[in-house]
């Protein structure tokens, strides 16, 4: 086949397929072109609430842009967080379905939905690179896929940035932090990891890629990782953010 016809197959064949193979929106089951129907996704993605610029954590509408009252009094490691949505239902079950059913597929839509939240934000100050949270050896090996990764990579072509999958590495197994709480969930990430390279950080806005953010413990532990060794900026890109308890 021709170089240039080999390249319009390859530019045009998804879309093909996409039109002969319709799918069925996740959350709904009504049929359609995208993963997500229409009037789903103005539903539960059409009006953006406000955040926290720092930890995304839901605020009353007078406040958006103000740094909610726990980031004031301590700061974390990172410095911004963008999250396309809340971890409430039904969205928390296609997170379950990802992370726990393999449906791989839920990864490119969550990467779409982020890049929405992304180009929503004013003044949006693009990382250098994108680090998926890493797991470690015993966990990937059970699951087989890191979710965070299977995220950051579309999410990466659509933001037009890097991913470096390697950039930072789980040294030690932790215990799920779902499991855990306060003071237990910081000692449970507080050594978990490092970076291999100082230089491909120092100096550089590095972006951290995750499924959801919940306590933002395990964030925070990697941005300190990446503000030791000499990260200008950190900012999260999550799916979902469970609200924190007051």
């Amino acid at each position: 086949m021709a170089p240039v016809a080999s390249h319009a197959l390859a530019r045009w064949l998804p879309a093909l397929l996409q039109g002969l193979l319709p799918s069925a929106c996740v959350l709904c089951g009504t049929h359609g072109r995208d993963a997500l129907c229409p009037p789903c996704r103005g539903q539960f993605f059409g009006v953006r609430e406000a955040r926290c610029p720092v930890c995304a954590e839901p605020l009353p509408a007078a406040a958006q842009g103000i740094a909610c009252g726990r980031c004031v009094a301590r700061r974390p490691a990172f410095d911004a967080t963008i999250a396309a949505a809340p971890y409430t239902l039904p969205l928390d079950r296609l997170v379950l379905e990802l992370k726990f059913a393999g449906q791989l597929a839920h990864a490119r839509l969550f990467a779409d939905l982020i890049a929405d939240a992304v180009r929503a934000m004013p003044g949006f100050t693009a990382p250098a690179v994108l680090c998926p949270v890493p797991l470690g050896d015993g966990r990937l090996a059970e699951r087989g896929f890191n979710q965070a990764l299977e995220i950051a990579r579309p999410l990466g072509r659509l933001l037009g940035i890097a991913v470096v999958p390697r950039l930072a590495e789980r040294v030690q197994e932790t215990s799920a932090q779902s499991k855990l709480h306060g003071a237990r969930r910081r000692a449970n990430v507080a050594h978990a990891f490092a970076v291999p390279e100082r230089a491909l950080v120092e100096g550089r806005h590095i972006g951290i890629v995750d499924d959801v953010m919940s306590s933002g413990q395990t964030l925070g532990a990697l941005a300190a990782v990446f503000k030791r060794h000499g990260a200008a900026r950190v900012t999260n890109f999550v799916f979902a953010r469970t609200p924190l308890r007051s």
